[in-house]
């Protein structure tokens, strides 16, 4: 009896946490508020929400420098600067193939950190993903401008970067 109660006990908690996980994981559109607890990237980050959940975000529509790229740790020094131990809203479109929420990121109240790389210059437009007239907008005018990595006249989108990189390793 004792070992069918402990068993049961240890199913429902099981159930429970994966309802639980699946909830923030699975949801398309939602809004998750919480604070930002590491910088990965220049476009990629952790949360950690009010029920103390992990949650591994990805910046929406945009791609910053790769690791050993030009501009890439002043991209992620940006991102950093503006959202690190801040709370922060993600607006979640989909989740990808690693698990982490595709989001537009909004801190300050209205800033878009999504936007603003890219006006920075220190992001690509990420138009394999993304039609948004706007970031094009931002892309186009940082570009002209020669703001950021524009500075580099052969900046090397990060999408390329890793293709010739798997190629070289083939």
């Amino acid at each position: 009896m004792y070992s069918k109660n402990k068993f049961l006990a240890a199913s429902l908690f099981i159930v429970f946490t994966c309802s639980s996980f699946r909830t923030i994981y699975s949801s398309k559109k939602e809004t998750i508020v919480g604070k930002v607890i590491a910088i990965t990237d220049g476009d990629t980050f952790k949360l950690l929400t009010k029920d103390s959940i992990q949650i591994k975000v990805r910046l929406a529509s945009i791609d910053c420098p790769e690791r050993k790229q030009p501009f890439s740790k002043r991209a992620k020094q940006f991102t950093s600067d503006a959202i690190f131990g801040r709370t922060v809203t993600l607006k979640v479109l989909k989740k990808d193939k690693y698990r982490r929420l595709i989001s537009n990121v909004i801190y300050d109240d209205s800033l878009v950190l999504n936007q603003e790389l890219i006006k920075a210059g220190l992001a690509w437009h990420y138009v394999k993903y993304s039609k948004d007239s706007l970031l094009q907008s931002f892309h186009d005018t940082a570009k002209a401008s020669k703001i950021g990595l524009w500075q580099d006249k052969n900046a090397i989108a990060p999408w390329a970067w890793r293709d010739a990189k798997k190629r070289k390793s083939k």
